[in-house]
This record gives C-alpha cells, sequence and structure tokens, in this order.
C-alpha cells in the first residue's frame, strides 16, 4: 500500500511538473489505475473536481476578454441546438437500449453539457442512486479519455484550422479537462476557443438543472458553476489590469500545469473494475450518442454551417 501511494505522488508531481504533456499525463494515470485498481486513490474525486476548477481560473489569466465574449457569444446558437439535439437523441437512445431512465438522463446530460460536471449537479436533482451515478460517470469518464487522446490525431489528418479545432472539442468532448487538454496539445488559439466556448456550454448546467427539479418534483439545492464566473474576472484583469501583467503569464502557466495534474488523477480513477461495472447498454448509449454529436459537429464545422 506504500509503495502505491509513493508512485501515485511521483507520478502527481511529475504531471504537475510541465515535464510531461496533458495527453501523457493521462496516460500515465491509465497504467496507474489498471495496474493498481485495489489500491486508494489518495486524491479523490474531490481535489480533481476542485484542481480542475482552479486550474481553468488560471488559465483564464492567459486569455483576452474581447475573445471570450466573441467565442461565446458566436457559440451560443450552436451550443443551443446542440444541447437540445443531443439530449433528444440520448433519451431516445436510452429507451431503445433499456438503459434505466435515471442513468439515460445523466449520460445524455455529460455528453450534452459538460461530462462530470454536468452529472454531479443533476445527479442529485434526479434523485440518482451511488450505482446511476457511478455508472453515467464511468461512461463518460471512458469516452472523454479516448477522445483526449485521438481528436488532435483527427484534427492533425484533417487539417481543421485551431479555430475549428477548438470549436470541434468544445461541441464534442465531455469534460472541460479533456477540451482543454486536447486543445492546449493542437495550439493557443485553439485552447483559447475550446476554452471559452466550453465555459459557455457549461452554464447551461443552471436552466438544465431548474428543469430536472421541477420535472421531478424535487428541492435539491442546484449546484452553480462559479468556477466559470472567476474565469471571466480573471480575464477582465488580463484585459484591463495592465498594472498586474508581470503575474498573468505565471498564473496562466500554473493554471495549465494544474490541469496536466488533474489528467493524471482522472487516469487514475480508471480500472477494469470501472470498465466491469459500466456495463454493456449505457456504454453502447453514450458511444453511438457521442459518435452521432462528434461526427455531425465535425461535419457542419467542415461545411462552414458551423464557425467562430
Amino acid at each position: 500500500m506504500q509503495t502505491t501511494k509513493i508512485l501515485f505522488f511521483a507520478g502527481l508531481i511529475l504531471c504537475a511538473s510541465g515535464l510531461v504533456s496533458p495527453p501523457l499525463a493521462l496516460a500515465i494515470g491509465l497504467v496507474y489505475g489498471f495496474a493498481f485498481e485495489n489500491a486508494d486513490n489518495p486524491g479523490g474525486r474531490n481535489l480533481t473536481k476542485y484542481l480542475l476548477q482552479a486550474s481553468v481560473v488560471g488559465l483564464g489569466f492567459g486569455m483576452d476578454l474581447h475573445e471570450v465574449v466573441h467565442a461565446g457569444r458566436s457559440g451560443f446558437v450552436y451550443t443551443a441546438l446542440g444541447i437540445t439535439f443531443s439530449m433528444i437523441l440520448g433519451l431516445l437512445l436510452g429507451h431503445l437500449l433499456k438503459v434505466g431512465s435515471t442513468s439515460s438522463l445523466l449520460i445524455s446530460v455529460g455528453t450534452a453539457i459538460c461530462g462530470g460536471s454536468a452529472i454531479a449537479a443533476v445527479g442529485p436533482i434526479a434523485n440518482a442512486s451511488d450505482e446511476e451515478m457511478a455508472v453515467s460517470l464511468a461512461t463518460i469518464f471512458i469516452l472523454n479519455s479516448i477522445a483526449l487522446l485521438i481528436f488532435p490525431t483527427i484534427g492533425w489528418a484533417l487539417h481543421l484550422s485551431e479555430t475549428q479545432f477548438g470549436l470541434w472539442s468544445a461541441l464534442a468532448i465531455h469534460d472541460t479537462s479533456s477540451v482543454v487538454g486536447a486543445a492546449a496539445k493542437y495550439g493557443p488559439l485553439a485552447l483559447a476557443v475550446g476554452t471559452t466556448v466550453k465555459l459557455a456550454r457549461a452554464l447551461w448546467i443552471v436552466p438544465l438543472s431548474v428543469a430536472t427539479a421541477v420535472v421531478k418534483r424535487t428541492k435539491a439545492r442546484i449546484q452553480w458553476p462559479w468556477f466559470i464566473l472567476f474565469f471571466c474576472l480573471a480575464a477582465v484583469a488580463n484585459t484591463y489590469l495592465p498594472a498586474l501583467a508581470p503575474a498573468y503569464p505565471v498564473l496562466s502557466k500554473l493554471g495549465k500545469l494544474g490541469l496536466t495534474a488533474t489528467l493524471f488523477l482522472i487516469g487514475t480513477g480508471l480500472s477494469k473494475k470501472t470498465l466491469q461495472q459500466v456495463g454493456v447498454r449505457p456504454l453502447v448509449q453514450g458511444i453511438a450518442l457521442w459518435a452521432v454529436v462528434a461526427l455531425s459537429s465535425l461535419a457542419l464545422i467542415r461545411w462552414g454551417w458551423i464557425r467562430i
């Protein structure tokens, strides 16, 4: 047990050092997760969540507010239509595959908005059990990890511009962490577009949570994505407070390092047990929904129907 903890923290420190890329950090985490699947994860889900949010805020110090507003405004219509389409198709696939209604809802929400964050917000409102939460998170997590590894390769093969790739990542990759990781590997403009569009998409957690509460007639507390506000404030500071300019590159760099460490933590949570827990039907639902969303958004971007 002591050895596994030493290896865990060694991997975490390595990934936070800046010596490895985000995809490699995820790969290292996956190796740990599969090699020591019965080991306790000292990072825990909460550390992953808060480190991700802090890293996104740090990245805000490297963003220009005008770019953030432009990307968010341009992506609003695509986001609204995309979320509606994904939710309807996801629930239909879940019904056809006879996936439990709550698990089907959570998988659809995770694909439509922002992966684990959306599931964590909507799950308690939908009165999801621990098993339903675990299955939904694991399904999204597996696909999210695959996307981080293959999307840059696909983008280069199709000669997507950085703007196109950033937009595609934001629309088709589940979690904010993997959107940022894939976009950062592709280029700085892809990172700016992908991050801002994805965070604008994450704001839809609130209305969807309210709608779920109304349908389910529950009074569970709605979780507001405050870190998005802090990301915008960081961009405001970077744009309009030049007196603090020397600090912004440092904070932005810390955000990138924190993101890389986050991807390592995400990888350590995936194991053979996780794959077995997901089961076939929820995974088929998640794969089918993700494939349709990814391929359709890619086609529309390449045809010029969706653009920033």
